[in-house]
């Protein structure tokens, strides 16, 4: 799959704070496939996040539903640090900025 596919089923997996998917929030630095295991790097908007688990899990089972993929790998990484700058233009609208 292209980078391009990946980021569009990972535009289904919304962050329940912010009501936006994690791709327009910025939250998705890298995503990857290579023989249907998919490698996705990514942060969250803050390193204390109560949803952790909650947006790993949203990740993997998102990209788990396609029939190619075998499996999934998510990095969480906290540098670079989040900023609302990451954010798609639609994104920063929709929120206010």
């Amino acid at each position: 799959m292209t980078q391009e596919e990946l980021r569009g089923i990972l535009k289904n997996v919304i962050d329940p704070e912010l009501g936006i998917n994690i791709v327009d929030l910025g939250l998705v630095y890298d995503v990857a496939e290579t023989n249907g295991r998919i490698y996705v790097q990514m942060t969250l908007t803050t390193q204390g996040c109560p949803l952790h688990d909650t947006m790993v899990g949203g990740v993997k089972a998102a990209l788990q539903a396609h029939p190619s993929v075998r499996e999934v790998e998510v990095d969480l990484v906290w540098s670079p640090a989040w900023t609302p700058e990451h954010m798609s233009e639609a994104a920063k609208r929709q929120l206010g900025f």
